[in-house]
């Protein structure tokens, strides 16, 4: 098991780049599996979830080939296995994505229950649901889900989200898009990530609009060809070092990044008093002497992001006066901030959705343990700031997300090292 060692308290500048997102990578990876053409990816990030669902598709008789650094040929047979593996499939989460396809293409799947990180261990009746309505019979068995598709193929649904899901909306538009008439999903997600899955899935034959409003509507297809598609830039990394070029005061510019997909984040930091430069590809944050305390409530898109919020909560460590956060997303995603006042924070934590932070407070350097991908980074970035030395371990959960994370954060003057 690795760890990051981090010596705080150095001048932070320079520019970095950020990788393609997760969020789109695991998902065409995914849409891999609705054609027998090959599927080439670009700007796909190398990070452990990747290697996980790469693992996971070949294990089934997936043709997957790293043709360069990060771009991917994908090539699925007409015949392969539907059975996931029951050792791979509860290391990740996003293996629920998979699900779809596999129905809709092949018929039926048996999908042991997904895992990922401590927050990702949720339940998948969502995705249960919208299968049965669209034909599918389903059974548990031993921990197994079993989903079995018509003889005649999974038929169109008009189904209502009773809370949005991400997911959910992808591997519902992955299984609707080869199902047998019209599909509408309503209630559903509206993160970028979903029109770039809709565009590709358009460009090989699909018939999908509304992809990006709360209501999809989808035409099934007898067959998708194969194709290129590009990874769109990872909005969360680029609120990450948004939130470490504030917290360190520092001038950074993020690059090769997509601004219009933070931009609620961006105005709620600049009535704050922050200062950006921003271009159609960049975001230049610039030193500030005094910030205004924020109150900020997660939302899904495109409103401030629960996947933000940690790294968020670490630059609010350092703006005087009473800061507030609320997380409407996840029950129990606030309970790292025990860490941050180990650190020397001082947080209040009123319910397991919403705590207080009396910011103004210098952090001082601890041995501490990452639970989950964006707490993680949050420490990653906490170190960073901090007098002293940080000592994170479990440095899996934050390599799941975040491409070589330490070399590139070297790059810009954290001093950052990986040990085993």
């Amino acid at each position: 098991m690795s760890k990051f060692i981090i010596q705080g308290g150095h001048k932070i500048s320079g520019i970095i780049p950020v990788s393609g997102a997760k969020n789109h990578a695991l998902k065409m990876f995914a849409a891999g599996l609705l054609s027998d053409q090959p599927l080439i990816l670009d700007n796909v990030p190398e990070i452990e979830d990747i290697f996980r669902l790469t693992e996971i598709m070949r294990d089934i008789g997936v043709d997957i080939k790293q043709l360069d650094h990060a771009q991917y040929q994908i090539t699925t047979p007409k015949k392969i296995f539907t059975e996931l593996s029951a050792r791979l499939v509860p290391q990740l989460r996003a293996a629920i994505l998979l699900s779809g396809p596999l129905l809709a293409r092949f018929g039926k799947v048996t999908l042991p229950h997904p895992g990922g990180c401590a927050i990702g261990k949720r339940p998948i009746n969502l995705f249960i649901d919208a299968f049965q309505a669209m034909g599918a019979k389903y059974r548990c068995v031993k921990n197994k889900h079993i989903l079995i598709a018509p003889t005649t193929g999974l038929h169109g649904t008009h189904y209502v989200f009773p809370v949005i899901s991400v997911t959910g909306t992808e591997t519902l538009m992955l299984a609707a898009v080869l199902a047998n008439g019209e599909t509408v999903i309503e209630n559903a997600a509206r993160e970028p990530e979903i029109p770039a899955l809709a565009d590709f899935l358009n460009a090989a034959g699909a018939k999908i609009s509304g992809a990006g409003t709360s209501t999809i509507h989808i035409q099934g297809v007898n067959q998708l060809s194969g194709g290129k598609a590009h990874i769109i830039p990872d909005r969360i990394e680029t609120l990450s070092f948004i939130f470490l070029g504030l917290a360190a005061k520092a001038k950074l510019t993020i690059t090769a990044c997509e601004p219009t997909h933070v931009a609620v984040p961006l105005q709620i930091l600049r009535d704050s008093g922050a200062k950006f430069t921003v271009t159609n590809d960049s975001i230049t944050v610039h030193p500030w002497k005094t910030l205004k305390p924020l109150s900020v409530i997660t939302r899904e898109y495109p409103g401030f992001p629960t996947d933000g919020q940690s790294p968020l909560t670490v630059l609010l460590t350092q703006i005087p006066g009473q800061n507030e956060v609320i997380e409407t997303i996840y029950t129990n995603r606030l309970f790292y901030t025990d860490v941050l006042n180990r650190m020397g924070a001082n947080i209040t934590m009123h319910t397991s959705q919403h705590i207080t932070i009396q910011g103004g407070t210098p952090l001082k350097g601890k041995q501490v343990e990452s639970p989950d991908l964006r707490a993680g980074i949050a420490m990653i970035i906490a170190g960073a700031i901090a007098q002293g030395t940080t000592e994170i371990g479990n440095a899996y959960q934050i390599d799941r997300g975040y491409e070589n994370i330490d070399t590139r954060l070297q790059q810009i003057g954290v001093r950052i090292s990986r040990e085993k």
